[in-house]
């Protein structure tokens, strides 16, 4: 699937639709912003060449409204093979010299969290668009900085929340926004792997800028590099903003000089009684990812693309029979025991929330491929050469690395932490 076909593949033909008006920062995919930019390109630098930003590098080369003019990073073996994938980009060791160079138009900035503020505002305030990796900042106060500022100077600004652009995702908020799971009683979201979450360094002194994802002072750990993914859902899909948040975080298996946590678990309690839960750890894999929503009528598992039904439709009469057979309905022994049986949970395979929605929507989808971040890249190309904002993109990425932030902040205190209103944002 080309990305020429990304908005009609969701039904979205010539960028109108009810769709469009649920999730407005797709504009920037639609027919109308591809022809508006034909034949320009946006010019790029890569700030930050380790491996996401060799990503996007590779992300860019396939895009068609993308030219890579320059690349900036403090290591020099990461910014040699950056160099090597874009041989004509000019190359920096100093941000400041970067921001000077008037050929460049948007940056693209891929460093460690403790510099996404610094960096993006700097940016901005120099006149650049930004796009900045998620979370969106190392602290609230910073994420209201840049908000502030990206406000203040009318530039481009995307964070990389790249599931906004994800197909499974969107499908899955029409069908809760259509009723077809009832009522939302709960949230529950968990990341689970089993490694040291560590990185090879060719030397010692080398270990902080490397491994900056294991240090209180340039990360927030679990929260920010993979929950803030997750606590995205609470807004986007309960739309409101929780009125208090628990949580607790350990260092439980990896005692090896880190000081980020490597197990979390947080609550989000919403004022309609709802809760929204993230877990993660990263000693035990058995159950990967995924992003739940609960309905009085179903069930959505946003990472496995699956919809379960409470009362499963009707399957066809081989089936039901195989069914029964499979739970000794025809078993000649007279049912007696216990009188409580585990409650185990249902069988029932459920059914992809694409091919779901395409029947809802009367869009022919047959599966969905990609996280979004391909085409939230090639958006954020098309915003800087028309200057156009995505919109909405901002504040749902704000919101996201808040709720990381102020759950850190629970576990950090060991207490509750009522929302604070001074980094309530127009937007809900």
């Amino acid at each position: 699937m080309d990305r020429r076909g990304f908005l009609k593949e969701l039904g979205l033909v010539g960028g109108s639709g009810v769709l469009l008006a649920m999730f407005p920062w797709l504009q920037s995919c639609s027919d109308e912003a591809r022809r508006e930019v034909a034949g320009e390109k946006a010019r790029l630098a890569i700030v930050g060449t380790g491996s996401r930003g060799q990503y996007h590098i590779q992300n860019l080369l396939n895009t068609p409204e993308a030219e890579i003019v320059a690349l900036c990073d403090i290591y020099p073996p990461h910014l040699a093979e950056a160099a090597a994938l874009c041989p004509g980009a000019k190359c920096y060791s100093d941000f400041d010299e970067l921001l000077k160079d008037t050929n460049v138009q948007g940056l693209v900035i891929a460093v460690p969290l403790s510099s996404h503020a610094p960096l993006s505002i700097a940016g901005l305030r120099a006149g650049k668009h930004v796009f900045c990796e998620k979370a969106m900042a190392y602290t609230v106060d910073e994420c209201k900085q840049m908000y502030d500022v990206w406000k203040e100077t009318g530039k481009v600004l995307y964070i990389g929340q790249q599931r906004l652009f994800d197909k499974k995702y969107i499908r899955a908020v029409e069908l809760i926004n259509s009723g077809e799971i009832g009522q939302i009683v709960a949230l529950r979201n968990f990341w689970f792997r089993n490694n040291d979450w560590r990185r090879p360094v060719p030397s010692p002194e080398f270990e902080r800028l490397i491994n900056w994802r294991l240090y209180r002072d340039t990360s927030c750990g679990l929260m920010t590099e993979l929950g803030c993914h997750h606590l995205q859902n609470g807004t986007w899909i309960l739309r409101s903003l929780p009125d208090y948040i628990t949580g607790s975080g350990d260092i439980v298996y990896w005692k090896d000089g880190r000081d980020v946590y490597d197990s979390v678990s947080t609550i989000y309690h919403y004022p309609n009684g709802v809760k929204m839960s993230f877990d993660s750890v990263i000693a035990n894999k058995r159950y990967g990812m995924d992003e739940q929503v609960l309905g009085s009528k179903g069930t959505l598992e946003l990472s496995r693309d699956r919809l379960y039904h409470e009362e499963p439709r009707p399957k066809t009469g081989i089936r039901q029979l195989i069914g029964q057979i499979e739970q000794g309905v025809f078993d000649n022994s007279v049912f007696a025991g216990t009188s409580w049986a585990p409650e185990l949970g249902s069988n029932d395979p459920g059914e992809p929330i694409v091919s779901s929605a395409a029947v809802h929507n009367g869009a022919s989808m047959v599966g969905a491929s990609g996280d979004g971040s391909e085409e939230m890249i090639a958006a954020y190309c098309r915003s800087v050469i028309t200057g156009k904002q995505a919109p909405n993109l901002v504040e749902e990425s704000y919101y996201a690395a808040v709720l990381a932030l102020l759950g850190l902040q629970a576990m950090e205190e060991h207490r509750i932490v009522e929302f604070p209103q001074e980094y309530v944002i127009p937007y809900l």
